[in-house]
């Protein structure tokens, strides 16, 4: 969270004072800082520096093209898991050809639609899409180029809910699966069979999980090569996690040097998707302080932001910081408070017994560590309006995503035509 400090007393994303952005955005809205999300892209680059490695940032961490389009500026590739999310990484300029598709559930019409475009690669989970997928290149008159994605039962020691890369897990295919893919991959005309991928889940901070996949991965690989498969390619997917609230974030360095230890001699490209590593400590959520509750056991702030802004507590239990727009002063005690949303769900809650300096109503906060999984997963829940997005550089800001108008929801939903007609009429008949 460097990229957010105190000045003067008042946060700053870069050179733009968040209390100010308040005044012509109104709260809640996202704040991303380019200079964050340029500066993970490029210390991941630096660590994998002299491998043969593209990385491919993770749409589903954070889709507004603004920001993607800031990673494709650097070079950066992307991981889509949806036709929707291949036409914003198209039109934020990353190549075709820097493209994988990833997803258990993609349809023929996605497959047609990465196919006409030219993806580098399908990142297929099962025999069945292995099949649609050689049906629908073969009526377009070509060969989907594909990655067999494994599932090598490694415990990702994460959430359950982002843990992706066990037995009973609905991803990859199957290690004792493998070798029927493989001769399938290889007898169905519509299929070009490029590489191996993995990933076994998110918001990993310990390092030992991922060198338990990858030496699955890269051991099937030699096995595979030296079958005479023509592989060119290992996907070793994302999963890198963030210091979430002042925790301890993995080791980037220790992490390229796993890699590097299970790729020795091998002759592969490498390929990476980071999602929540690039974007996540890039990006805050700020908010205003409704009222302050006194319980009779608990003391509650209640915020104008919701838990559709910003799901992940709710759903993961996840923890995030909170700071004051406005910096308080020294040795100002603090109190424990539950920061709560106005949703009409219990499960509303930021966070529980937080010790926080004293706070009143139309105060600032800013929720941190939300530039992954928190616009991108919002919704318009007890028909509450998305959140805007602003993107800062420097002394320069950005409304990258408006708040749309109540006018704007209601155009989205149509009437039938029998309640179109006069009701009156209706009854009389």
């Amino acid at each position: 969270m460097t990229a957010f400090q105190y000045r003067d007393g008042d946060l700053h994303a870069e050179d733009v004072s968040l209390s100010a952005l308040t005044e012509t955005i109104g709260t809640p809205f996202y704040c991303y800082a380019s200079g964050a999300i340029e500066g993970a892209y490029t210390a991941m680059a630096a660590a994998l520096s002299g491998l043969p490695a593209e990385i491919c940032y993770a749409l589903k961490a954070n889709g507004n093209l603004a920001v993607v389009r800031t990673l494709a500026k650097l070079g950066a590739g992307a991981d889509v898991v949806s036709e929707g999310e291949m036409r914003i990484a198209l039109a934020a300029g990353v190549p075709a050809g820097k493209i994988v598709f990833a997803g258990v559930g993609k349809t023929a019409e996605e497959m047609a639609a990465g196919l006409n475009e030219g993806i580098q690669q399908f990142n297929v989970e099962s025999l069945p899409e292995m099949e649609t997928l050689s049906r629908v290149a073969v009526s377009l008159g070509r060969r989907a180029p594909i990655a067999l994605r494994v599932n090598p039962d490694v415990d990702a020691r994460t959430h359950a809910k982002i843990s992706t890369g066990q037995a009973e897990n609905k991803f990859g295919i199957d290690l004792d699966q493998i070798q029927d893919a493989v001769k399938l991959a290889m007898d169905l005309p519509g299929l070009s069979l490029e590489g191996l991928a993995v990933h076994i889940g998110s918001q990993l901070t310990e390092l030992t999980p991922f060198r338990a996949a990858f030496e699955k991965l890269t051991a099937l690989y030699r096995d595979l090569h030296g079958q005479g498969i023509p592989l060119r390619r290992l996907d070793f997917g994302g999963g890198l996690g963030i210091g979430y609230d002042g925790a301890a974030a993995p080791d980037l360095a220790a992490y390229a040097a796993i890699v590097r230890d299970c790729t020795a001699g091998l002759p592969a490209e490498l390929v990476f998707e980071p999602g929540r590593f690039l974007v996540g400590d890039a990006g805050v959520l700020i908010s205003r302080v409704l009222y302050v509750k006194q319980g009779t056991a608990r003391r509650f702030v209640i915020i104008d932001a919701a838990m559709n802004d910003l799901i992940r507590p709710a759903m993961y239990d996840a923890t995030h910081g909170f700071l004051p727009l406005r910096a308080p002063a020294p040795g100002t005690a603090e109190e424990a408070v539950d920061i709560v949303g106005p949703i009409c769900e219990s499960s509303d809650t930021f966070t529980r017994q937080r010790n926080l300096p004293p706070v009143a109503a139309g105060d600032l906060l800013a929720i941190s560590s939300s530039g992954a999984y928190g616009a991108v997963m919002s919704s318009t829940y007890n028909g509450r309006r998305l959140v805007p997005e602003v993107l800062v550089r420097g002394g320069d800001r950005a409304l990258v995503r408006a708040r749309p108008s109540y006018a704007a929801m209601l155009a989205e939903m149509t009437l039938p035509d029998w309640l179109e007609q006069d009701q009156g009429a209706r009854g009389a008949a």
